[in-house]
């Protein structure tokens, strides 16, 4: 029997958040990078009712994607994507961030919405680290937009010689996950489907614990003591925006971005947290 269909990269506690929100009664297939890590979170959501089948997936590949999309699509049509998929600066070279987190995210919004059925629904992560870097000019934005993907990475902007580190790659990967939606959400509007981005600031999760534990960790632990809210987030509740987002309630949303850091990103251009 066929089944409507749920996309999930990044097999990790906050894509799993979302899917337990979403994903009840779909087939929800599960991509990563690292097998291991699609079958470990695929063994708890099918032990607690769902339908999910965990495949190998390199974000940096677009054979990759298609194959996934390919192995979806025998399952019936594809409703929703949720990507959770990326790297961190601690946890990757700037080559690395550019290639999973921008080049990768941008491919796989065109791929799926090239297949996406009517109606359909798409979140991707995306991170409070795209709004407090420096401004760019409208032309690099709507270069980072609207840039056919195969010359994305050529772009000048994306040049080693101009990027300081590979915190810097990550503010410009992620404000190129932000433009993109934007861009993609109009193609995407012309098959009758949607597309959001989310915009987490600190989440409890083995990512995060990385962080916490890297070269920077004092900066996060500093900045979630002085947000407004005082601590980091969950999963769960950048989950809350996602079902709103993947939802009949959001349905005049779309090709939007949505911050959710307890107020950092607030607190870092006029409050404590200011440089």
């Amino acid at each position: 029997m066929k089944k409507e269909v749920m996309v999930w990269t990044g097999a990790g506690q906050i894509g799993m958040a979302i899917a337990r929100r979403m994903g009840f009664g779909k087939k929800i297939m599960v991509g990563d990078k690292k097998l291991e890590n699609a079958k470990a979170i695929s063994t708890i959501m099918n032990e607690a009712g769902f339908d999910t089948e965990p495949l190998e997936m390199d974000l940096t590949s677009r054979e990759s994607i298609r194959e996934m999309l390919t192995k979806a699509q025998e399952y019936g049509e594809i409703t929703q994507l949720v990507n959770a998929a990326g790297v961190s600066p601690s946890q990757a070279s700037i080559e690395t961030i550019l290639k999973v987190d921008l080049y990768g995210t941008a491919v796989l919004l065109e791929e799926v919405g090239k297949v996406i059925s009517r109606g359909g629904t798409g979140v991707t992560i995306s991170s409070q680290s795209g709004h407090r870097m420096k401004q760019l000019t409208a032309e690099e934005d709507e270069q980072l937009a609207t840039t056919p993907t195969e010359e994305i990475l050529s772009l000048s902007i994306l040049q080693p010689q101009n990027i300081n580190d590979t915190l810097h790659a990550y503010q410009l990967a992620k404000r190129c996950n932000e433009k993109r939606v934007m861009a993609e959400a109009v193609k995407w509007g012309e098959r009758g489907a949607r597309l959001n981005s989310i915009s987490p600031g600190i989440i409890v999760t083995p990512l995060a614990v990385d962080e916490l534990n890297g070269p920077r960790g004092d900066f996060y632990k500093n900045m979630f003591a002085k947000c407004p809210a005082g601590r980091p987030g969950t999963a769960d509740e950048v989950a809350n925006v996602a079902e709103l987002l993947m939802s009949p309630q959001g349905a005049f949303i779309t090709g939007s971005d949505f911050l959710i850091d307890g107020g950092a990103t607030a607190a870092y251009f006029y409050g404590a947290l200011k440089p």
